[in-house]
């Protein structure tokens, strides 16, 4: 009887250490900084993310990433250019509907964690890292990537966009 009651406090106890759960989606977004025609620098979002999240300081070997956002909800205040950005000349969101990451491992850094894993943008998948802090509840991270790394707007020239495209995660989770 002891034994069962043991194992049964501590898994209540792990429970409790680790934040888990499902992605707020209302609260959660990636943003994105791109420049456009070399003078001018293009400010978007994307909303709509799912998935779930493991993550405690103190159990780093059991955390997990796996996101999801919509690709659809691509928003530059622009409808004209968000419906460009939506079109085979970018993302395609008809054929490649989700933006995605899966973590692989979380790390203890300098500055917060770094999560590496796949992310799948436009039926292409790299592997990346995401420098990440942690407070409550809430991941914020911040990389740069190539879009074309990924397919994305491939025939547009950089002096059109830049093929760098800083983007900010902010994750929101229950």
């Amino acid at each position: 009887m002891k034994s069962i009651f043991y194992s049964m406090m501590a898994l209540v106890m792990s429970m409790s250490v680790a934040a888990q759960g499902n992605v707020k989606t209302q609260e959660s977004q990636v943003t994105f900084e791109i420049g456009n025609m070399i003078f001018k620098t293009v400010e978007g979002s994307f909303s709509g993310m799912k998935g779930t999240v493991v993550f405690s300081p103190e159990q780093l070997s059991e955390a997990s990433i796996d996101v999801c956002i919509d690709a659809k909800t691509v928003n530059t205040d622009n409808e004209t250019r968000d419906d460009h950005l939506r079109n085979e000349d970018f993302f395609e969101v008809d054929t490649y509907p989700t933006i995605c990451f899966k973590s692989t491992s979380i790390v203890k850094a300098a500055n917060g964690y770094v999560a590496k894993g796949k992310l799948t943008m436009h039926g292409v998948t790299k592997t990346v890292s995401v420098p990440l802090t942690y407070s409550q509840g809430k991941l914020v991270g911040e990389l740069v990537l190539l879009r074309k790394d990924y397919g994305v707007g491939a025939k547009m020239s950089n002096a059109m966009v830049s093929n760098e495209v800083t983007i900010t995660i902010v994750c929101l989770f229950k």
